[in-house]
C-alpha cells in the first residue's frame, strides 16, 4: 500500500464518521430557513422583495460570536461543556420548527419572522457548540478531510427541507410537514447523549474575561494586527459571490417556471449526488493538494459554478440546464470552496479558544448570507436575474487577489498533508 493510499485509511476513522452526524446536525435548521421556509412564503404569494429582506432573521449567524465566549466558559450541568449545548439546542429546535408550520404566511408573517429569528439564535448556538465539539475531537492533520466530510453531510441535510419537505407541501398541510422535517433533528439529540465530551475542561479558560480578551488576542498577536486583518477580510470575500447567487436561488426557480416537485425532485436530486461526490473529491483533493491549494483551484472554481447560474436564467424552464447547474453549484461551490474553507477557518482556530475563534470566523462568512442577501429581492427585481448572477461572479474576484497574503500556494502548514499522529 503507497503512503497516499495509508493516509486515507488512517484519515477515515470514528471520529470522521462522527463528522457525517455532525454536519447533518449542523446544516438542518439553517435550511429550513434558507430553503423551506422561502419556498413556502413564495409559493404563499408573499411578495419576492419580503422574501428577500426575510434573510434578516438570520442574523443570529453572523453575531454568533457574541455569546460564544460564554459556550467557552461555562457549561450545563449536565452531559459536559459541548454536549449540554448540543442536547439542549436541539430540543429547542425541535419545538421551534413544528411551530412555524402552524402559522399563516399571509396573515401571520410578522409572528413567522419572531418564530424565525428566535430558530436561528439556537441554530447557531448549535452551529458555535458543533464546531467547537469537531475541532477539539479532530487532530490538526485531520481538519482537511475532517471539515470537508462536514460540509458534504451539512449539505446533504438540506435534501429534507430542500426536497423531502418541498414534495410534500404539495400533498399535505404546512403543519404536517414542518412537524416531519423537525423530527429529522432526533439523530442528532441520540448523538448528544452517547458520545464522549471532547478533552473536558482541559483548555476551559478561567474567568470570562480570558473567555472575552484572550482569543482575540491571541488571533490578532499570531501574525501580527494586518495579517490578522487580511485573513479576516479574506474569510469575508471567499464565498460572497457565492453566498448571493444562491440566497434566494429557489425563488429563482420558482420564476423560471419550475414547480415545487420539479425543484425537489431534480434540483436537490441532482445536488445530493454532486454533493456526495464533491465532497469526496474535495476531501481527497485536499489531502493530495494541502489547504492553501484547494483554496486557490477552488476557488476559481466557483466562478464559473456562479456563472452556470446566468446561463439557466437564459434557457427558462429547462429541467436538464436547471440538473447541470445545481450539479455544478452543489459539486464545485459545496464539495470543494466550502470544504476548503471550513477546514481553512479551522486551521486558523487556536483549540483554547476553539468555540470564540471558530464562531467569529463563520460568522463573518455568514455575513453576505445575512446582511447583504437581504438586499438580493431588490437587485434582481432592478436589473434581472442574468445581469445579478454576473455581478454575483464579479464579486468572487477580491477573495482571489488576498490569496497570495493569507494562504500561499506554495506554503505547506499543519492540517495539509501529513498522516495523523494516534491519540
Amino acid at each position: 500500500m503507497s503512503a497516499l493510499s495509508r493516509r486515507f485509511v488512517l484519515l477515515w476513522n470514528p471520529r470522521m464518521r462522527l463528522c457525517v452526524l455532525l454536519g447533518f446536525t449542523s446544516g438542518m435548521p439553517l435550511y429550513v430557513l434558507f430553503t423551506l421556509i422561502p419556498v413556502w412564503l413564495r409559493s404563499s404569494h408573499v411578495d419576492l422583495a419580503a422574501v428577500g429582506l426575510f434573510a434578516l432573521v438570520q442574523f443570529p449567524y453572523t453575531w454568533k460570536f457574541v455569546w460564544a465566549p460564554l459556550l467557552d466558559r461555562y457549561q450545563v450541568p449536565f452531559l459536559g461543556r459541548r454536549r449540554g449545548v448540543m442536547l439542549i439546542a436541539q430540543i429547542a429546535l425541535v419545538i421551534l420548527i413544528s411551530a412555524v408550520g402552524r402559522l399563516d404566511p399571509v396573515s401571520q408573517l410578522v409572528a413567522i419572522s419572531i418564530c424565525s429569528a428566535v430558530l436561528a439564535f439556537f441554530s447557531a448556538t448549535l452551529d458555535i457548540a458543533i464546531d467547537a465539539f469537531r475541532r477539539e475531537i479532530l487532530h490538526d492533520d485531520e481538519l482537511g478531510p475532517g471539515n470537508g466530510v462536514h460540509v458534504t453531510a451539512y449539505k446533504l441535510s438540506s435534501l429534507v427541507p430542500g426536497a423531502l419537505s418541498l414534495i410534500l407541501l404539495d400533498h399535505m398541510n404546512a403543519g404536517g410537514v414542518f412537524l416531519i422535517t423537525a423530527l429529522f433533528m432526533l439523530p442528532g439529540i441520540a448523538m448528544a447523549l452517547l458520545v464522549d465530551e471532547p478533552r473536558a475542561d482541559l483548555f476551559r479558560p478561567r474567568t470570562l474575561r480570558e473567555a472575552v480578551v484572550e482569543p482575540f488576542r491571541e488571533f490578532l498577536a499570531r501574525g501580527g494586527v494586518r495579517q490578522g486583518l487580511l485573513i479576516l477580510l479574506f474569510m469575508l470575500l471567499y464565498k460572497l459571490g457565492d453566498a448571493l447567487a444562491t440566497s434566494i436561488s429557489s425563488a429563482f426557480y420558482l420564476d423560471l417556471g419550475f414547480t415545487r416537485s420539479q425543484i425537489g425532485y431534480i434540483a436537490k436530486g441532482v445536488g445530493l449526488w454532486a454533493s456526495v461526490v464533491g465532497g469526496i473529491v474535495g476531501t481527497a483533493w485536499m489531502v493530495v493538494l494541502g489547504i492553501n491549494r484547494a483554496l486557490w483551484i477552488f476557488g476559481v472554481l466557483q466562478i464559473l459554478a456562479i456563472l452556470a447560474f446566468a446561463w439557466l436564467a437564459t434557457r427558462g424552464a429547462d429541467p436538464l440546464a436547471l440538473a447541470i447547474t445545481i450539479g455544478s453549484e452543489s459539486f464545485i461551490s459545496v464539495g470543494l470552496g466550502t470544504a476548503a474553507l471550513s477546514a481553512y477557518l479551522a486551521r486558523s482556530s487556536d483549540i483554547r479558544y476553539t468555540a470564540t475563534q471558530f464562531a467569529l470566523f463563520s460568522s463573518l462568512v455568514s455575513v453576505p448570507r445575512t446582511l447583504a442577501s437581504a438586499a438580493t429581492g431588490f437587485i434582481v427585481q432592478a436589473i434581472g436575474w442574468f445581469s445579478f448572477f454576473e455581478l454575483c461572479a464579479l464579486l468572487s474576484l477580491p477573495a482571489l487577489v488576498l490569496l497570495p497574503f493569507v494562504a500561499p500556494w506554495r506554503e505547506k502548514t499543519a492540517g495539509d498533508s501529513s498522516p495523523p499522529s494516534a491519540h
